[in-house]
């Protein structure tokens, strides 16, 4: 059985405008393994969206394939819809009902025993809050109770789409506890996002699109790489700088009077110091950030795309 619980392979969506064809989605090959939390990544417009929508059947893919937890997607979506959750769109609760009774609601209409429903509850953090009406939920709650609406059927693979589009500080952070909870409980998440932040401190796996193509993918570690970057302090940055320069190290200051050196081996940092009777009061491996890696990439990809045109 493949490791894979969602595969594309040359997935291409064309939409049909005023203007003529608009291809949102262009020859993707997406992978996204099991376990853990998978970030779908891109600019607005990249094509995220519209690739979601195509795995639940909710459009129409121009040409290519799709699988879901194994099976061919639209054709046999029947048969994995059970073990699939998803909130792709404002989900209808009633404003006048509490969280709890919306669930219950929702759990005998699809035959689940209501016992889900406190299970649900508790694993999205609205326990003590299950009995307020709908209609005085925050948004970051109303987006807790749309995730445990999907949790009713125990499933396997969880997609979001922004999930924390329009929440404040709070209420992202409520999501992000909740999606990594997920994620550590065995639930496999595709979380499309561009909250790049946020993403990075929970997605163990991503992938990156522009243009609805594939730009990067892989684990964050392999994404990001290692670097070689360190923030040093010490006594006299201005002495430090002119020993390291003259070594043949990279350096530059940062804003508190530290420095940033590029450095193969850390070691070369410590022993170019000690030698010239310098102390190091703090030795920090700068790691590569993934909104970082993202910019670069995304500005990379439009830089390529502005000369094709021009050369055309």
């Amino acid at each position: 059985m493949s490791s894979l619980v969602i595969e594309t392979r040359g997935l291409r969506k064309e939409f049909r405008n005023r203007r003529g064809r608009h291809v949102a989605v262009q020859g993707l090959d997406l992978a996204v393994p099991a376990g853990g939390v998978h970030g779908f990544l891109g600019p607005n417009g990249s094509g995220k969206t519209t690739t979601i929508r195509m795995l639940l059947g909710l459009a129409r893919a121009t040409s290519g394939s799709m699988r879901l937890l194994g099976e061919p997607v639209p054709d046999l979506l029947p048969a994995v819809s059970d073990r699939v959750g998803a909130v792709v769109e404002s989900p209808k609760f009633s404003p006048n009902l509490t969280g709890r009774q919306n669930l219950l609601l929702l759990s005998r209409s699809i035959g689940v025993p209501d016992a889900r429903v406190e299970a649900a509850v508790e694993t999205v953090g609205l326990s003590g809050r299950e009995e307020d009406r709908y209609k005085g939920y925050s948004l970051g709650m109303k987006q807790r109770l749309a995730i445990a609406a999907t949790l009713l059927k125990e499933p396997e693979l969880l997609i979001l789409d922004e999930p924390t589009n329009g929440l404040d500080p709070a209420g992202i952070r409520e999501i992000r506890d909740t999606i990594r909870d997920l994620g550590a409980a065995g639930v496999t998440v595709l979380l499309s996002s561009h909250i790049l932040a946020e993403v990075q401190q929970v997605c163990t796996s991503a992938t990156i699109i522009g243009n609805g193509r594939l730009l990067a993918s892989g684990t964050v570690e392999e994404l990001l790489g290692t670097g070689t970057a360190y923030r040093v302090a010490v006594p006299d940055p201005a002495a430090a700088a002119r020993v390291l320069a003259a070594a043949g190290l990279a350096v530059a200051p940062e804003p508190g009077g530290t420095l940033r050196v590029e450095a193969a081996d850390p070691a070369q940092i410590t022993r170019t110091l000690a030698e010239a009777g310098i102390w190091l009061t703090e030795l920090a491996h700068l790691r590569p950030d993934l909104e970082t890696f993202f910019l670069d990439l995304t500005a990379a990809d439009a830089l390529g795309r502005d000369e094709l045109e021009a050369a055309r």
